[in-house]
């Protein structure tokens, strides 16, 4: 996760280039190798990690046990990057890039060296970091951030230290993606679970009447959710390890802290040297997904801004999708084919043991943010016909613009089969389609799937009345 990846042409060969890693690693060097062999093309990358290509957004379900193994996250070792031709250097970190003089800096963090290299292409992709908030005790022993598998491993070391006398304690901080699937993590692991999240409702990326069901459906679990809830240091033991983690109105007793904040874009590197970082605190780039005002440097991943096509401003959103699609266009791009990243719709999914939670585009505070006017509906369904056995409830959000009608964003919370549904909503997004459009789109039926009238369908009615009923 980190590094910089370079690529300079060795005397007598062609271009070269660099890459940074992230957290979520896009894949452009293999592209690009597709395209120039390396005769062509020479290509050094830098690791500082012991791990490449691996899947960050699967480490809560290798923590819960539903994946077995670490290696099952890992797409692709060391040793088949370097089957591709590609000088990979691993526990090596960039410490410097020097724009003007096409080089960067490298930390060899097992032996302390330091060197410079030069390149004629530069891709930094060096990820996200978690937000860790600077409280007295937050590094004790068994407070965890989750977002390496280095970070996975330890904070199954740490499970494992607890034993199994007596109640095992789990404090979740942050009821995001990560702190939702944290706390199924933990709950599967026999630990009694406490959420604390410091906003209204858990799932903050929801509506706050959204954010209510995915609470009620925690409680059911057996999970504590308190919200509202700003933690202000952790408690240590005689051991020196945590033992309470403390909020400003009380303490909650903890075996094991893990942190689910959320993430930061890892580009303070890039902005040293110069580059443009966005309101979010990401790299800016172009459609290329070229940093902005550099012909030479690219970047992509969980280090840079998206543009919302929706909102029509950039945003930082750390999903390993987006990360390989500027991966593909970066490596087109580096390797003489083309490419474009236009942007997203904001659409995202996660789980907290049955219960699925799905958004795409605006929430409410999103649309007025951007100075739009709109309209709401929510409509309560079922996953399959009604009478089909393991029919089960959802609920389906729906946002319009007032007068147009034009989709603004869908939220859907409720059992299997609830949360891919809200992939036909981000395809109208990206389409521009109408609430009133989207009621004759002609999707799949049979009682063991859907409704006669499938929810996101049922959702798109209601939201049409609404529309009407607003007048002018």
């Amino acid at each position: 996760m980190s590094a910089a990846a370079e690529l300079r042409p060795p005397s007598g060969r062609g271009s070269a280039v660099r890459v940074v890693t992230p957290s979520h690693p896009p894949p452009p060097p293999p592209q690009a190798r597709r395209l120039k062999g390396p005769d062509e093309l020479e290509i050094i990358a830098f690791e500082r990690s012991r791990f490449t290509s691996y899947s960050a957004c699967g480490i809560p379900y290798w923590v819960s046990g539903d994946v077995e193994h670490r290696d099952d996250l890992i797409a692709r070792t060391p040793e088949e990057h370097r089957e591709r031709a590609i000088d990979l250097r691993m526990r090596t970190e960039v410490t410097e890039i020097d724009v003007a003089g096409r080089r960067v800096r490298a930390l060899d963090r097992e032996s302390g060296d330091t060197y410079w290299t030069g390149f004629d292409k530069l891709v930094i992709a060096t990820g996200a970091r978690p937000v860790r908030p600077e409280l007295p005790g937050i590094d004790a022993p068994g407070v965890h951030g989750v977002q390496t598998l280095g970070d996975g491993q330890a904070l199954l070391d740490s499970l494992d230290a607890v034993g199994s006398e007596g109640p095992r304690r789990a404090v979740v901080v942050g009821a995001g993606y990560i702190g939702v699937e944290m706390a199924e993590a933990m709950l599967k692991r026999g630990f009694e679970v406490t959420v604390l999240n410091r906003g209204e409702q858990p799932m903050a990326t929801l509506d706050p009447d959204m954010g209510r069901l995915v609470h009620d459906a925690m409680d059911g679990l057996g999970i504590t959710t308190v919200n509202g809830a700003s933690v202000t240091k952790i408690l240590t033991g005689p051991d020196g390890r945590v033992s309470e983690v403390a909020t400003e109105e009380r303490t909650y007793p903890a075996d094991v802290v893990v942190l689910g904040i959320g993430v930061e874009p890892e580009a303070e590197l890039a902005r040293e040297a110069g580059l443009t970082v966005g309101p979010h605190g990401g790299l800016l780039t172009d459609l290329a997904m070229r940093a902005v005002g550099h012909d030479n440097i690219w970047a992509g991943g969980d280090c840079v801004e998206v543009l919302d096509l929706v909102a029509g401003r950039t945003r930082h959103i750390a999903l390993g999708t987006h990360a390989n699609k500027h991966g593909q266009v970066i490596g087109s791009n580096v390797g003489g084919g083309y490419g474009t990243f236009p942007g997203v719709v904001g659409t995202a999914v996660s789980k907290v043991c049955d219960l699925e939670i799905a958004r795409t585009g605006l929430r409410e505070k999103d649309a007025r943010a951007v100075g739009l006017r709109y309209v709401t509906a929510t409509i309560e369904s079922t996953q399959r016909a009604g009478y089909y056995p393991g029919a089960k409830p959802m609920t389906v959000k729906m946002i319009a613009e007032h007068r147009t009608g034009r989709l603004l964003g869908v939220q859907i919370v409720g059992r299997e089969g609830a949360a891919k549904r809200v992939d036909v909503a981000a395809v109208a997004l990206t389409a521009g389609m109408t609430v009133e459009q989207m009621t004759a789109l002609d999707l799949g039926y049979a009682p063991p799937f859907s409704p006669v009238w499938d929810p996101v369908l049922v959702a798109a009615r209601k939201t049409v009345a609404a529309v009407r009923g607003a007048g002018s």
